[in-house]
């Protein structure tokens, strides 16, 4: 437990030297949000939707945004470059075995994701009178599994690349579908019923959706937490079964 400790404190130093990663993961979140909530139009309740306004669609959206930054874009190249420069496999002749590193990271990204949701949150509802969740522990729950998903999607990612440089270009190629799939562009609720039928069955758009039930005060449908469960479970088996450790 003390070794586990002192390298989760060792990356929490480390983590911090990584203004970047930082940035993207807790600030790029509520920025866009700030920038979508100063358009005008965005702020009108919209009938097409309910008479929700667009802003209150994304608030839920960038919730699960800076999970995605989190677990696709900032983990999978820390995680490579470990193994990549020999570290977890110097670290496996040790007491510290790297699955030490490898959950303490995984806490890390998450906890900064975490903050970053509350962050955004906090920025709607004072900034824009977005509604508080009226569902908060569904809203945990879909947040928390979209959380897994984002996690698991990118130690898949790292699993499946061989070198940092791969790795890095990999998840970027993955980072942009996924930012539609969770309404980036167009929030899953306002998408041609067609199209929301398809998003729904990825992880990322059942998370959105089932973040914004919650939102609203319900209960998230459990075709949706169970859709987000399923990749969870997929892409951990994936991570676990191609993961090298040099």
């Amino acid at each position: 437990m003390s070794a586990s400790t002192a390298v989760l404190k060792a990356e929490l130093r480390l983590f911090g030297r990584e203004p970047f990663s930082l940035f993207w993961i807790v600030a790029f979140p509520t920025v866009l949000l700030t920038i979508l909530g100063l358009i005008p139009s965005f702020r009108e309740p919209d009938a097409g939707l309910g008479g929700s306004r667009v802003i209150d669609l994304y608030v839920p959206v960038n919730v699960l945004l800076a999970m995605i930054m989190a677990g696709v874009q900032a983990l999978p190249p820390v995680l490579s470059g470990y193994r990549e420069r020999g570290i977890l496999r110097r670290m496996s002749t040790t007491p510290v075995r790297p699955a030490s590193l490898l959950t303490a990271q995984i806490v890390l990204h998450f906890a900064a994701a975490l903050g970053s949701a509350l962050l955004v949150i906090g920025v709607g509802r004072l900034a824009f009178d977005v509604a508080l969740p009226g569902q908060i522990p569904g809203y945990l729950l879909a947040l928390i599994l979209g959380a897994l998903s984002a996690l698991a999607l990118g130690a898949t990612v790292t699993a499946v690349t061989p070198t940092t440089k791969a790795t890095t270009v990999v998840g970027s190629i993955v980072f942009f579908p996924m930012m539609f799939l969770a309404g980036v562009w167009v929030p899953v609720q306002a998408m041609p019923e067609a199209l929301r039928g398809i998003v729904e069955y990825f992880p990322f758009g059942a998370a959105s959706q089932a973040l914004n039930q919650a939102a609203e005060g319900a209960w998230p449908d459990w075709t949706h937490l169970g859709v987000t469960i399923a990749w969870a479970a997929v892409l951990i088996a994936a991570a676990v079964r191609w993961f090298r450790w040099e």
